[in-house]
């Protein structure tokens, strides 16, 4: 019966520990924004999966620019460089542009200190190009919602605010008031009041990327993805969810862990029926 149970136990251990490896493997998924050095919007709170592409033994931001680099730069990471300064690890090229190291990037709208900063499951990192090299004027600006979803003409209200420091350099938020809300990068008409709220509306139904310019500040445009709904919109399921490969090793582990549990458990009542 030791026999047994050795082999058996040692099976779970080697299961637990292929699903642990498999999970490390497929890293974090995380949305990435970037704006480049024209102040566009070139990523608008896309999707990647984070891995350890620089084998530090961290998910950073910077392994999340370098995979947003990957999959919607046109020459892929060619268009991401990073060296070492006196702050640590900096960006030394974002989107194609070399100017200096001067970038920003925040991660859930709070400002980074490096590249190396850890990034974690649905977080959001926002890394953007200096358009003003003279005053260094760029307002890190953002939503208050990063996405929303509405049906056709329904409104859509919104907050805008940014980034700042009080007379002491602590970190401080504050209300834009004046900005006018864009549409996939059209002027809406409407602006921001004074306490930084705006409503609009969107009449095609699609994704549509919101966001905001101003005549008084220069604004590191923010970004909102609108998933916008026809009225007669119906959404049928035609396939069940499909998981992912952790998932199936984790379910297999699970399931043989029940039945190795249970042939332990059978193995120790015939050895009591024997001893009895």
């Amino acid at each position: 019966m030791k026999k047994t149970l050795t082999i058996l136990l040692t099976l779970i251990m080697i299961l637990g520990t292929t699903c642990l490896a498999v999970s490390a493997d497929e890293g974090v998924k995380v949305r990435v924004s970037i704006a480049d050095g024209s102040g566009k919007l070139v990523v608008a709170y896309k999707q990647v999966t984070v891995t350890d592409t620089d084998g530090d033994g961290a998910l950073t931001i910077s392994d999340a620019l370098y995979a947003a680099h990957e999959k919607f730069y046109a020459d892929g990471a060619e268009g991401y460089g990073t060296f070492e300064s006196d702050y640590g690890l900096s960006l030394g090229k974002l989107w194609g542009e070399e100017n200096g190291g001067s970038y920003g990037y925040y991660v859930n709208n709070a400002s980074a200190w490096s590249l190396a900063d850890p990034v974690s499951e649905g977080d959001h990192v926002y890394a953007f190009v200096y358009t003003d090299l003279t005053y260094w004027s760029d307002t890190y600006s953002w939503f208050e919602k990063a996405s929303v979803n509405a049906d056709a003409g329904e409104e859509i209200e919104l907050t805008l605010k940014y980034a700042g420091f009080d007379a002491d350099w602590n970190p401080v938020e504050s209300v834009v008031e004046g900005a006018e809300i864009t549409v996939d990068g059209v002027g809406t008409g409407v602006f921001t009041d004074e306490n930084g709220q705006a409503v609009i509306t969107i009449e095609d139904s699609g994704k549509a990327v919101i966001s905001a310019k101003s005549d008084t500040m220069t604004l590191v445009p923010a970004v909102c993805v609108a998933t916008v709904s026809a009225d007669d919109d119906v959404v049928v399921a035609t396939e069940l969810p499909k998981t992912g490969v952790a998932d199936t090793f984790g379910f297999v582990f699970a399931s043989l862990a029940l039945v190795a549990g249970g042939a332990v458990l059978t193995l120790i009542a015939k050895k009591k029926e024997q001893m009895a």
